[in-house]
């Protein structure tokens, strides 16, 4: 009788075990739902850890492109001098507010991303000089920052360059070294693909082969354009 008991005893614990690694095996195996989400979460290392860190770092380094989407930035503006004056040009030694009009165009020719655009500007500005209109053509390039993609409103910048007058007073140069320090605001999405800006600062020129110089506080306004 003993001997019965014994083997069914045995045979008890031997069904029981075999069915709890039965279950353990299944609760185990790749394909069920538990074993597929430990592997998910199982952290990366080496190489894959290194690639998933740079490849987050760069996601949340990387600015949005300008919402215009426009590569190339055209500017167009009319403006004039607030307070300006000229020494030694022309009969007098120094002549308040000679400086007129100003129309110009600036052109975006390349950028330093996440830092300053260069741009070019071209302008004509008319003169005011003993009952005569000297007129020049100033040509320059300017550098400015916050560059463009960055969509903020304000930007500053400096430029040097050369002037070229097509009239001029008496036996005056007909060339001129142009500079500028200029603080603007720009709105280039206001009107879908254009918009406007405003620019004021410091511009004058000084005669190259003669004396006399011009300077004074401008202010400007014009449409942006992106495409």
């Amino acid at each position: 009788m003993r001997k019965v008991f014994i083997n069914i005893g045995m045979s008890t614990l031997l069904f029981v075990a075999l069915k709890a690694q039965a279950q353990i095996l299944i609760e185990d195996s790749p394909k069920s739902p538990s074993s597929r989400r430990a592997q998910a979460e199982s952290p990366k290392l080496g190489r894959d850890a290194a690639t998933d860190y740079f490849k987050q770092r760069e996601n949340k380094t990387e600015r949005k492109p300008n919402q215009s989407g426009g590569d190339r930035v055209l500017m167009l503006h009319g403006g004039t001098f607030l307070n300006d004056k000229a020494y030694r040009w022309g009969s007098k030694h120094k002549t308040e507010e000679p400086g007129e009009i100003m129309l110009g165009v600036t052109y975006r020719v390349g950028e330093w991303k996440n830092s300053m655009d260069l741009n070019f500007r071209a302008e004509l500005v008319s003169y005011s000089i003993d009952s005569e209109r000297p007129l020049k053509l100033s040509v320059m390039p300017i550098i400015s920052f916050p560059d463009a993609r960055s969509e903020f409103p304000l930007y500053f910048g400096a430029g040097a360059g050369a002037g070229i007058f097509f009239k001029q007073v008496g036996e005056e140069s007909d060339l001129s070294f142009d500079y500028a320090i200029i603080i603007g605001s720009r709105f280039p999405t206001l009107f879908d693909v254009w918009g406007l800006f405003f620019e004021t600062g410091l511009k004058g020129h000084v005669h190259l082969l003669s004396s006399g110089q011009q300077d004074g506080v401008f202010l400007a306004a014009g449409g942006i354009f992106e495409f």
